[in-house]
């Protein structure tokens, strides 16, 4: 079956919100579905999906009805809200005694318990253009009373394919050599780890452009670190290939945090930082579902700055096999679970 999905996406900051829509968008699109990501800024789609994906418009936030009007599906990401013109027509079409296409918040991906307790409830609209509807919350998670994880129905045969020897030579990193790669904010840790892995002699930090290259350009204070190399902004199939690539993946917000899972190599999460230290919270109930081991968890609240103190050895052999098998573990049990887009199809016929 072929649907009309009218996804919508404000971008707040760092890119996360339109990396996750567009992901969606482009993995819809590829199971023959039809897309319009509506953005109110889709700058970083320059970088992050040069060549776009067949099945997907990529439109303005609407001020007026496309022709054609409201599509077969509407989907909101992290509450972003309806366009009011959107929410009105859905009303007139609801008390005309029309069918309404399902309208679906999907919501932020947490491993906290609530995120069972909500998935796939219904919220009445209380106020505003479409009040007296009923919107859904649809919530990504880790398990199986969750909405699941975005996995494209080719990622594993993607990932086999990929040459990750070739990749290394063109980057000029050898076998022998520890590749980090390095998408981060401002940890507090962040300039003696530097010094620490300055130490090592196969070290090599691979530092994606933006906040997480300013931050190491400003904790080496102009000190020369030749283990450093900059890297350009890249496509997102091409950012899974540096994970793939990478012996150790430092990430950051939610998408490189599913996007790690997938590769399979030990990881290192920079959560989102709340002013109310909420995100500490929303990190330990991750760390409990990944049942992690008490190493990894001390340097994911040292890089979180939930304690201090030195940052473990990433390039010690006996703590990178233990990672390494905690999340190979954890990457298995959920390619046992049904992934995010065949959710969200189940549950958009069970509503349509």
């Amino acid at each position: 079956m072929t649907w009309c999905w009218d996804i919508f996406c404000r971008v707040v900051d760092n890119w996360g919100d339109i990396g996750v829509g567009w992901r969606l968008a482009a993995d819809l699109a590829a199971r023959g579905q039809q897309v319009r990501l509506w953005t109110d800024d889709a700058s970083a789609l320059a970088w992050m999906a040069p060549q776009g994906a067949p099945g997907v418009q990529v439109r303005p936030w609407p001020d007026a009805l496309p022709p054609g009007g409201v599509g077969d599906v509407v989907l909101e990401t992290f509450g972003c809200d309806l366009p009011e013109v959107f929410a009105a027509a859905l009303t007139r079409a609801n008390n005309a005694g029309q069918r309404t296409p399902p309208w679906i918040n999907l919501d932020y991906l947490s491993a906290e318990s609530y995120v069972q307790r909500s998935h796939g409830l219904p919220s009445p609209v209380m106020s505003g253009a479409g009040k007296g509807l009923v919107r859904w919350y649809f919530y990504p998670g880790f398990t199986e009373r969750t909405g699941g994880l975005l996995r494209e129905p080719d990622l594993l045969e993607r990932q086999a394919r990929f040459n990750r020897v070739a990749w290394r030579a063109r980057h000029g990193i050898g076998d022998a050599q520890f590749a980090i790669s390095l998408f981060c904010y401002e940890p507090a840790t962040l300039s003696d780890w530097l010094g620490d892995l300055a130490q090592h002699e196969n070290a090599r930090l691979l530092v994606t452009p933006g906040r997480a290259s300013a931050a190491v350009h400003a904790a080496r204070g102009g000190r020369p670190r030749p283990f450093i190399k900059d890297l350009a902004p890249c496509s997102q199939p091409e950012f899974d290939e540096l994970l793939w690539a990478s012996d150790f993946n430092c990430v950051r917000g939610e998408d490189s945090l599913v996007r790690a899972l997938w590769a399979g190599r030990p990881l290192l999460w920079h959560i989102y930082p709340q002013q109310d230290n909420a995100h500490h919270a929303k990190l330990d109930a991750f760390l409990d579902w990944l049942d992690a081991p008490p190493s990894m968890r001390e340097i994911h609240h040292l890089w979180n700055g939930m304690r201090q103190g030195a940052m473990p050895d990433v390039l010690d052999t006996s703590l990178h096999s233990q990672w390494t098998a905690c999340v190979q573990a954890a990457r298995q049990h959920l390619l046992t679970q049904d992934d995010l887009v065949t959710q969200l199809f189940r549950f958009v016929k069970e509503k349509s």
